[in-house]
């Protein structure tokens, strides 16, 4: 992709989108207003205002467009994978007990955790709601089976979180429920209401999946060689959260007895002290699991953009062939 771009891939989808991503935000609005509790509007508009780059919503309308549909539809299921995203982050924050999102408070800091599950489980009846207003069986089977993977992702993340019998299936799994499984759900139901044939909406379905691996896989290699500054994280916060990614268990998958019991103590028990960071480090450069890592979201990335090509030839797709490209580009 030429570096040179004067916008980035997700600002020129956002910039082609700009009208129906206006009328997608008013219907937010609209549908996260409350008669009897005040809270819920307050709450919901803290997040979604925070002004994130509504990725997943942008996908829906993108595939809906590259699929020719001129109904409108596309709106409201747009609305929905916000809505579900939204609702996650809520409960995610509760979960992790976070203090931030976004470089702001998050909800839970700023009320209390019963407000944010709360106001979550709205959300996640609102978007159930706006899905069957679009009448579509489908439709509703795959944001419904979409919802049922984040949670079961959630579930499955806490339990796999620090056990280092973790292996690279377990952490896929625990990534399509944190990431993939909406950004699919996002691109296959884009096809779906343009009545795309099935190979195009199977193509959707494996560009969403895919370019949601990607861009987890390189969230997690970021932590360990990012720039705080660009990625608002420091580096090696999953270590000291003790969270099992990609370049770790890569390491523990190859460790002497040694290491293990090092990986073992910081990360299992979370007896962790001044040097460790720097050992875990030593260890992932020793196997050069961050070198393979990244090679592994590149290869997602190329899924992505492979998947793209049974789609009709338009500006969008090509939008969409870029962002595969900038998700991982920011490993570079």
């Amino acid at each position: 992709m030429n570096q040179s771009l004067a916008q980035k891939p997700h600002e020129q989808l956002a910039a082609t989108l700009s009208g129906e991503m206006d009328a997608v935000n008013e219907l937010i609005r609209t549908r996260m207003a409350s008669k009897h509790a005040p809270r819920i509007p307050e709450v919901t508009a803290h997040l979604v205002e925070a002004g994130g780059k509504r990725l997943r919503p942008m996908l829906t309308l993108a595939a809906a467009k590259l699929c020719g549909y001129d109904g409108v539809h596309h709106l409201k299921l747009a609305a929905t994978v916000e809505f579900i995203h939204t609702a996650t982050l809520l409960h995610d924050d509760v979960v992790d007990e976070s203090g931030q999102r976004r470089g702001r408070p998050t909800a839970n800091l700023l009320w209390d955790n019963k407000s944010s599950v709360l106001v979550g489980d709205y959300l996640f009846s609102r978007s159930f709601q706006l899905m069957v207003e679009t009448g579509s069986l489908r439709v509703l089977d795959i944001l419904a089976n979409a919802s049922a993977t984040i949670a079961e992702g959630e579930v499955l993340q806490m339990t796999a979180a620090q056990d280092l019998n973790t292996g690279e299936d377990i952490y896929l799994q625990v990534v399509r429920g944190k990431t993939a499984a909406l950004f699919s759900a996002a691109t296959e139901v884009g096809g779906v209401i343009a009545g795309a044939d099935e190979a195009q909406v199977k193509a959707l379905f494996t560009y969403g999946d895919a370019l949601g691996i990607a861009f987890q896989i390189a969230d997690d290699l970021l932590d360990y060689q990012g720039d705080a500054k660009a990625t608002g994280k420091n580096v090696g916060d999953d270590f000291r959260e003790r969270k099992l990614t990609l370049p770790v268990i890569k390491a523990v998958a190859q460790a002497t007895q040694e290491e293990r019991d090092f990986w073992k103590r910081t990360i299992e028990k979370g007896r962790q002290k001044d040097g460790d960071l720097e050992h875990a480090m030593a260890l992932m450069g020793k196997y050069d699991t961050l070198t393979a890592t990244r090679n592994d979201a590149y290869g997602w990335a190329t899924k992505a953009k492979d998947a793209l090509r049974v789609l009709p030839d338009h500006p969008i797709r090509q939008m969409l062939h870029d962002l595969a490209d900038y998700v991982v580009e920011r490993l570079n």
